[in-house]
């Protein structure tokens, strides 16, 4: 299988194949002690933890038998990415998102997607994260998915290449922006030579590009709105997340039960009495936000939002319903949407997708299950999934029963060999493969800041970077002109 390393045109690494944008970077790394470096590493550990930067696995116990709260592995060397590719990535992101904004308005409103037979009707409204509540909703600016993480990742093309492709769309509630931000910070501490050596572009402004988002996204002819960050809790995964987007903003972190809803408006429970709330960046699932109308049970969310939502007196960041958009068997749908409703071609390819529903397909994934990447159409974070190539046969044979039972639950992809970059492992410096996950803001323009969060698989041969998976982060820089 061919591959393709972010920093050298050879593996192993020969002299003088360095690529351009990285040639500085090389020279000042080759200059660096062994000893100098680990102690950064063990620095920038001791500081993360300081400062509460941890992921909680769900399901990992301590040996005490506890549950489990992780640092996500942050790796010293950074992910850089030249100007020119950067532009046309995100030309790329800008169309995409639009185009499943667009989806997006049109399944809650008048299908003309369905209607026109180009996405089968099924695959929409019998989808599990098809809202029926949200038919003919009005959200402001026709705007559903306000903050999406689009999952890029790069493989060698026939003449060993690097051709970047997007893997999966995060449409309800993305994580992970806090630790592109921190991953920034932490470099910028660590080597501050460096940004002096380099022209990397700024990341730092993304809270205020949020808020602006945010308030843009307020119901209108409301002057000053009201924002709040809308927390499961302290126990959620990405709380420190939602903790630090909230102070970033200047805006209250809030849960469930410090809100409530009257006469179709939504007040928030403060020490000098009831506050409106205008706009709330949700960071619940849809089934827990509303017990009157989802889950009876729940206790994070707020009974009657969605009854103010639908009054139009609130905006919910992001828009109930969107999971509808970013179902992996509706992702192989995105480059004929990006056509459909922009009359435009795809700047950025999808992975080639075969869809278990299709008989002609499914035969050829079950005929192929061993080189295939499987995943169920609603799995996430790395789960209920098959990378063929390194599963044994045992685990492909129980696939294979999974697939043959629920056919339409599954699609599959080739194999593809996710870029490399150098990496700090136990051994040293090694290549480990990368995927990039840029955060996209819809409010009055599409927008975005340079970079994203790159995720890299620790151990070695590894795809999966997620960090639920046991993936790490590094730093992104999009060098400027």
């Amino acid at each position: 299988m061919r591959k393709f390393d972010e920093m050298y045109a050879t593996l192993p690494p020969e002299p003088g194949q360095v690529r351009d944008h990285y040639k500085t970077y090389d020279r000042w790394l080759a200059q660096q002690p062994p000893d100098t470096m680990l102690r950064r590493r063990e620095e920038a550990e001791v500081i993360f933890r300081r400062v509460g930067i941890t992921f909680a696995v769900y399901g990992a116990k301590d040996e005490d038998g506890s549950g489990t709260e992780r640092l996500i592995p942050f790796d010293l060397i950074p992910r850089i990415i030249p100007a020119h590719e950067w532009q046309r990535m995100e030309r790329g992101l800008v169309q995409r998102v639009t185009a499943l904004n667009r989806f997006l308005h049109d399944v809650y409103h008048d299908q003309e997607i369905i209607r026109a037979g180009v996405i089968p009707a099924d695959m929409v409204l019998q989808n599990a994260q098809f809202r029926p509540e949200m038919m003919g909703v009005d959200v402001p600016r026709h705007i559903y998915s306000h903050i999406a993480g689009i999952d890029i990742v790069r493989a060698p093309d026939a003449q060993g290449n690097g051709e970047y492709y997007v893997l999966e769309d995060n449409l309800r509630v993305p994580s992970g922006v806090s630790y592109m931000l921190e991953d920034r910070k932490m470099m910028m501490r660590l080597f501050p030579e460096l940004f002096s050596q380099h022209r990397v572009a700024p990341v730092a402004h993304y809270p205020d590009l949020l808020l602006e988002t945010l308030r843009a996204s307020a119901p209108p002819a409301t002057p000053d709105p009201t924002c709040v960050v809308l927390t499961p809790g302290m126990y959620n995964s990405a709380y420190f997340e939602h903790a630090f987007l909230a102070q970033q903003m200047g805006i209250e972190l809030v849960e469930g039960q410090d809100l409530f809803v009257k006469d179709d408006f939504v007040w928030m429970r403060t020490t000098r009495g009831p506050k409106r709330v205008d706009v709330i960046y949700r960071r619940v699932d849809d089934d827990f936000l509303d017990p009157l109308v989802f889950r009876p049970n729940s206790t994070l969310g707020v009974a009657g939002l969605v009854q103010a939502y639908r009054a139009g007196n609130v905006a919910i960041c992001n828009a109930i319903g969107t999971g509808v958009a970013d179902d992996k068997a509706i992702y192989a749908y995105v480059p004929k949407m990006i056509e459909f409703y922009l009359g435009e071609q795809p700047i950025l390819k999808n992975v080639p997708t075969h869809m278990g529903r299709n008989p002609d397909e499914l035969k050829y994934i079950l005929d192929n299950l061993k080189d295939l990447v499987v995943k169920e159409v609603h799995g996430a974070g790395g789960y209920g999934m098959l990378v063929g190539p390194a599963s044994t046969t045992a685990e492909i044979e129980d696939f294979r029963r999974a697939i043959l039972a629920k056919p339409d639950g599954y699609i599959a992809q080739p194999t593809l060999s996710l870029s490399s970059c150098p990496t700090y492992v136990e051994s040293g410096i090694a290549p480990r493969h990368i995927d990039l996950r840029p955060f996209v803001l819809s409010g009055k323009e599409v927008q975005m800041v340079p970079g994203g969060l790159t995720r890299v698989a620790l151990k070695e041969g590894s795809l999966v970077v997620n960090s639920s998976q046991g993936g790490g982060t590094k730093d992104t820089w999009i060098l400027e002109v």
